[in-house]
């Protein structure tokens, strides 16, 4: 007859829960994860998979019971661990996402907005077109396999322990600049353009006051904004790639302890 110890099992939920955690908290913040068109039954049957896949080489956990205050403060920091990390990479998504918002309402699709789930606000139909042309670079990447690579490094640079180093937010921080310069940067072809094509347009409004510039200026801006989307399309691959390389290695980076210089007599 197999006798199971309170300590035994107590062991072995340990284990599995900590870091647990941080791969649920990593699969509710990364892209493609995060989906809501993913049922929640099926992430949490992935979380569980990557974890039992993970725990054999996780070094020694501490030793505390999980509803100590120890233990619930090693559960804490291996959520928020697993948000830093997803969020990190999702910044990416939100620079594409801006670029896309910057090139609508430049078009003249402001009114064509609706609700997006994802985001839980208003979307154009431009973002959600720059959005799925991402997640499709993302996955030609491999990416999702980088989210996971880097879930499982993340264990070793940053193992289960109380006080064991703490992230540095200023890494978040100065990451999330990035997504104003880089939607700029990937919007600036079409805004350049439909801003010349608005100027063009109210010229001709003050030379001939008689043109109806509402009846007019919609069309032509509508078709001018799509086609120098269409033109810029390529353009774009080659940035948002390396967008998405840069946000793997500042995913593993925020994986790191924070190490605080000495201080100079």
């Amino acid at each position: 007859m197999i006798s199971i110890s309170s300590e035994l099992l107590q062991t072995w939920i340990v284990s599995l829960l900590w870091p647990l955690t941080r791969v649920l908290g990593v699969i509710a913040a990364a892209p493609i994860f995060s989906h809501t068109a993913i049922p929640n039954q099926v992430k949490l049957g992935l979380g569980i998979t990557l974890t039992l896949i993970i725990v054999p080489t996780l070094p020694p956990l501490p030793q505390f019971e999980i509803f100590s205050f120890q233990g619930l403060l090693i559960l804490v920091q291996q959520l928020i661990i697993g948000l830093a990390i997803g969020f990190s990479m999702r910044l990416v998504f939100s620079a594409v996402e801006m670029a896309g918002q910057l090139i609508g309402m430049s078009m003249g699709l402001g009114f064509a907005s609706f609700f997006d789930p994802q985001s839980q606000g208003q979307s154009t139909a431009v973002n959600q077109f720059l959005v799925l042309l991402a997640m499709l670079i993302f996955l030609s990447l491999d990416g999702h396999l980088m989210i996971v690579s880097a879930v499982a490094n993340s264990f070793m640079t940053m193992p289960i322990a109380v006080g064991g180093g703490g992230m540095n937010p200023l890494k978040i921080a100065l990451w999330g600049e990035t997504i104003f310069s880089t939607g700029l940067l990937l919007a600036l072809p079409a805004v350049t353009a439909l801003l010349i094509t608005n100027m063009a347009l109210g010229i001709l409004t003050r030379t001939a006051p008689q043109l109806n510039l509402f009846g007019i200026g919609f069309p032509i801006t509508l078709s001018i904004g799509f086609v120098v989307l269409a033109l810029s399309l390529p353009g774009m691959l080659r940035p948002i790639e390396n967008f998405i390389e840069k946000g793997v290695s500042n995913m593993a980076s925020v994986a790191e302890p924070s190490v605080t210089p000495p201080r100079s007599k």
